[in-house]
């Protein structure tokens, strides 16, 4: 099995960077297994198509307007994704939109595609996070893992030193 955990967002535009900066520290805390590879998808679009093509999983981390207070976990998966990509919160989701169509036509689509983010607080120019989203990327993370749990794959945190 092949798994893709991609981070997309702007990381000058204060909260929209979250995919990115969860993903970084995806890796920082947890050991992953040997199936997952972590991308840090920026603002890519098209240019992601051969590195996400054939896979099984994609688990996007984004983040993702809602309407919803401030740090508020969101999964999207199954009829949910095409209404997230028409909302067209930023940039960076026209261009995967296309990539999972084009994936989608070829007969080369993942099997398992969700979305996993927060509610932003701000996004404003700046690069750190905003202070409740910060606060709540503990329960972002523990999202991804246990969707790499329902996968069959574990992925646990790392021990103080860092092993």
């Amino acid at each position: 099995m092949r798994v893709v955990v991609l981070g997309v967002g702007n990381v000058l535009l204060s909260d929209e960077g979250l995919g990115v900066r969860a993903v970084e520290r995806l890796q920082r805390t947890h050991r992953l297994p040997p199936e997952v590879e972590v991308i840090d998808g920026g603002t890519s679009g098209m240019e992601l198509l051969e590195q996400i093509e054939g896979i099984d999983a994609l688990i996007m981390v984004d983040a993702i307007r809602a309407g919803a207070p401030p740090a508020t976990p969101i999964r999207l998966a199954g009829e949910a994704l095409p209404v997230f990509f028409r909302t067209r919160l930023s940039p960076h989701q026209v261009g995967l939109s296309d990539v999972l169509a084009s994936l989608e036509f070829l007969g080369r689509s993942p099997r398992h595609i969700c979305i996993l983010g927060l509610q932003p607080q701000s996004l404003a120019l700046g690069m750190e996070l905003s202070r409740e989203v910060e606060e709540g990327m503990p329960a972002l993370l523990g999202m991804v893992t246990a969707e790499l749990a329902s996968l069959g794959l574990a992925a646990p945190a790392k021990s103080c030193g860092g092993s």
